[in-house]
């Protein structure tokens, strides 16, 4: 295995709603968290700076964050009360969001893809991603874990 640099940043504060209309159990209600995300970085080589990630070049990441889960009410997209939240999101009611999976797992991956996006652009292939933690409270959270392929590759080659 290749040495690799590694560090996390952590973001915090979104709290929003969802519900798991599948759920046989109290899941399936509409309920709420303050939700966090730590994400880990690695990288073949430090920047100019010394560093693996800077933390202030995150700022697009956490306003993806913030877009999706700040004050949100999260639906999955195959919700039957699909329409009635749409219906209460058009009259200033709720600010839905329509993901594919509300849960944490699919969010921490939704999370590791939006970071790998930015890195890949922006590093060409020396930074990635490889883990989101999403947390939905101090007892509970699930975690992506993933290495893109890209990571490592020389531009061009």
């Amino acid at each position: 295995m290749t040495a690799a640099f590694t560090c996390s940043k952590t973001f915090s504060g979104y709290p929003c709603c969802h519900r798991q209309w599948r759920h046989p159990g109290h899941c399936r209600f509409v309920h709420g968290y303050s939700r966090s995300f730590t994400c880990w970085f690695k990288a073949t080589a430090l920047d100019a700076h010394g560093f693996v990630v800077d933390f202030s070049s995150l700022s697009s990441l956490q306003a993806q964050l913030a877009e999706q889960f700040d004050h949100t009410f999260l639906v999955n997209a195959d919700d039957p009360l699909l329409e009635q939240w749409q219906a209460l999101h058009d009259q200033g009611a709720l600010d839905l969001r329509v993901m594919d999976n509300v849960g944490m797992e699919a969010s921490a991956q939704l999370v590791w893809s939006w970071a790998n996006a930015l890195l890949q652009a922006r590093d060409g292939g020396r930074t990635c991603c490889w883990k989101v933690e999403c947390r939905e409270n101090e007892k509970n959270a699930a975690c992506y874990t993933a290495v893109p392929e890209w990571f490592g590759a020389t531009p061009g080659g």
